[in-house]
């Protein structure tokens, strides 16, 4: 047992005793050490103010990642490296992604300037990006400014961001493996001070402590429970923070699917769920920003229950099954029967979820999904649909249809499924009753983000547009561009 967490700043081992279970890394810079360049604006994750990197081993290199401080439990930097925008100038030079915002002029106000640094520092040490303004925007997504306007940030990442890292980090990036294996071990972390924040190094461990304390707040990557705390003002006295737990970040690629575990971010699942369909790697590219998708994971959006979650409709269309463990069981379930009705998911008290196994569609099945939200980038959806057929001689045998934000709970579409049976994709005729079942399927709710009759038009698009597109029709035809691609696409 550890009674401390530790990681590296400045190149400097920190070992704290005294962490409090909700205090997170904004906090810890800004109160305690003082270190002001990390701002705070929507306290939530969205405006990207707060942005920091944390640098972490994977497959025995570095690899820095932007997170949001404001929602990031401070516990959960353990064994990382923090990087803050007070680090990066050098031997009385700027960076080079600092210069490069001074020289293009990419900084008025300065409130969000150091998110937007710390987002491209990300960036500068990320491998294999393709240098473009798509690129680009899909790193800055998470961070807003309302002074210069983007075109001469997005010129500075691009000036700066595409050659091989030369930085100070670069140059001690041996020194600093060497630091992060020294302070890596494979003890469980109990720090016992007004409440507890605890981190098991197995799963064993876990049910255990679980078991002894199921009032306790399981924590994955804290993109939800963070707003618990800096908007609802949660007293979370107990935090276990799943994040050191051996295997349970696992994605296991196999010819029958992909097996995700509990703690794997959407960040390293995102290739293979592109490799089971570019639809569903599509929709990962959008949900959230690269902050959100490098500490959120799919099983915390799954345990969490929310109707709206993007990941559930989609893995029930493809027929996704559900692992969970408690101290004395193991057992499997669809994903679907997880949720039972809004905020209640078929979860013992001491069970917790350890893994999503998503089948590969097989060649004669088709898949679609489709996210709705009032902004292309770090929204929540309105609706989301998800199809799943599969077609013998140009006729539907099988549907599966699951949609988000139509019910209480991600929720199968089990009239139009069967309606769509014998259904000819290249007669459209054949489609109506299926439209019309969905009135039956679904009875959605009103409120800020869309109507009711909203939400069912959309849902009916929705699955029209996936037939169609099943029927052959050209896929880009029928996408409606976000402004910013679209202009992407003219230049290209």
């Amino acid at each position: 047992m550890r009674e401390t967490i530790r990681f590296l700043k400045g190149g400097e081992v920190i070992e704290l005793s005294d962490v409090r279970p909700t205090e997170t890394v904004l906090d810890y810079l800004r109160l305690r050490c003082r270190l002001t360049g990390t701002k705070e604006g929507c306290g939530e994750g969205d405006c990207g103010a707060c942005t920091v990197a944390l640098g972490r081993l994977v497959n025995g290199r570095m690899v820095y990642r932007p997170i949001n401080s404001c929602i990031q439990l401070l516990g959960m930097i353990d064994g990382a490296e923090l990087v803050t925008v007070e680090d990066l100038a050098a031997d009385g030079r700027l960076h080079p992604v600092q210069q490069a915002m001074v020289d293009l002029h990419g900084s008025q106000c300065g409130f969000c300037t150091p998110g937007f640094i710390m987002t491209l520092f990300t960036l500068y040490h990320a491998e294999g990006e393709e240098k473009s303004r798509k690129t680009v925007c899909d790193w800055l997504a998470g961070n807003l400014c309302r002074c210069t306007g983007y075109r001469p940030i997005v010129d500075a990442a691009l000036n700066a961001c595409f050659e091989a890292a030369g930085d100070a980090f670069a140059w001690r990036a041996n020194e600093t493996r060497d630091k992060l294996r020294a302070i890596m071990d494979s003890r469980d972390i109990y720090i016992n001070r007004d409440g507890f924040f605890a981190s098991p190094a197995t799963v064993d461990g876990l049910a255990s402590l679980y078991a002894a304390n199921p009032d306790a707040t399981l924590v994955a990557g804290a993109t939800d429970v963070g707003l618990w705390v800096t908007k609802h003002l949660a007293d979370l006295p107990k935090i276990i923070w799943l994040g050191r737990i051996a295997g349970l970040d696992r994605v296991e690629e196999s010819p029958a699917g992909v097996l995700m575990g509990a703690t794997a971010t959407y960040a390293d699942s995102e290739a293979a769920m592109a490799g089971l369909s570019p639809a569903l790697g599509e929709l990962w590219r959008r949900i959230g920003s690269k902050q959100v998708r490098a500490s959120g994971t799919i099983g915390g959006n799954i345990a969490n229950g929310s109707p709206i979650g993007d990941t559930p409709p989609a893995l029930i269309a493809l027929g996704a099954t559900l692992e969970l463990q408690s101290k004395d069981n193991e057992r499997t379930l669809p994903l679907e029967d997880f949720f039972l009705e809004y905020g209640k998911q078929d979860r013992k008290p001491d069970e917790f979820v350890t893994g999503v196994f998503v089948p590969r569609p097989d060649a004669n099945q088709i898949f679609r999904c489709f996210k709705i939200s009032k902004r292309f980038d770090q929204d929540i959806s309105s609706v989301m649909g998800a199809f799943r057929f599969t077609v013998v001689s140009g006729t539907i045998t099988d549907a599966r249809i699951a949609y988000g934000g139509m019910a209480g709970t991600p929720m199968r579409a089990k009239g139009a499924e069967t309606a769509l049976i014998g259904a000819v994709l290249d007669n459209p005729a054949s489609w109506g009753t299926a439209m019309k079942a969905l009135v039956s399927d679904f009875k959605p709710l009103t409120d800020m983000r869309a109507s009711s009759e909203y939400r069912m038009e959309t849902a009916r698009a929705l699955l029209a547009k996936a037939l169609m597109e099943a029927s052959g029709s050209d896929p880009a035809g029928l996408n409606v561009l976000d402004h910013r691609e679209a202009a992407d696409d003219r230049a290209a």
